[in-house]
């Protein structure tokens, strides 16, 4: 048992309430910004660690394996927050993918380990995906689909990281005479 193995339970309960708001349904893209650094105390880009990322990694593949859902792994600013996720998800939502492997120092420990774990990964330059969640401020809101919407649980923080968990939902449009919710 690594000294990082604490970092699961509060990441379980986050999830834990975050689907019990959210109706998740198959195949939508779960995008994951993470900053072990952040995890750990240390200023986001500083302190990478893979024990890190494994410890969470196990948790989200979890999760995503019970709503059957699709990891997305945001890479960092050195990669230009590109994201590794399945090829079998890049192809269903035509996503092209780009020429990079995700490493501690060039694409972050999270999205280099999820690299590795993954049964065919690729990495693409953006989605749009229907929730995520932030660990350390990453700024994961450029790859959610409009319209954003915070969850709040009561975990706000993994480690030394501030989180936040966001789902989406269409757009409102139209004007007074709209009608929003089916009779």
């Amino acid at each position: 048992m690594t000294s990082f193995q604490h970092l699961q339970q509060p990441l379980s309960q986050l999830l834990h309430e975050l689907e019990e708001q959210v109706d998740f349904q198959p195949n939508q893209l779960f995008v994951v910004g993470c900053s072990t650094s952040e995890v750990a105390g240390a200023k986001i880009g500083t302190a990478g660690a893979l024990e890190i990322a494994e410890v969470l990694y196990e948790e989200f593949n979890r999760f995503a394996k019970k709503h059957n859902l699709y990891l997305v792994f945001q890479g960092c600013e050195h990669i230009n927050r590109a994201l590794t996720l399945e090829y079998e998800a890049a192809v269903k939502y035509s996503l092209e993918p780009v020429t990079v492997i995700p490493a501690k120092h060039a694409g972050g420990s999270m999205s280099a380990y999820a690299y590795t774990q993954l049964d065919n990964p690729v990495v693409v330059e953006h989605v749009r995906a229907h929730a995520g969640i932030d660990i350390g401020q990453t700024m994961i809101g450029m790859h959610l689909k409009e319209v954003a919407v915070p969850i709040r649980t009561s975990i706000r923080q993994i480690g030394d990281a501030v989180v936040t968990v966001a789902k989406t939902r269409p757009k409102l449009i139209g004007g007074e005479r709209a009608i929003y919710i089916k009779e």
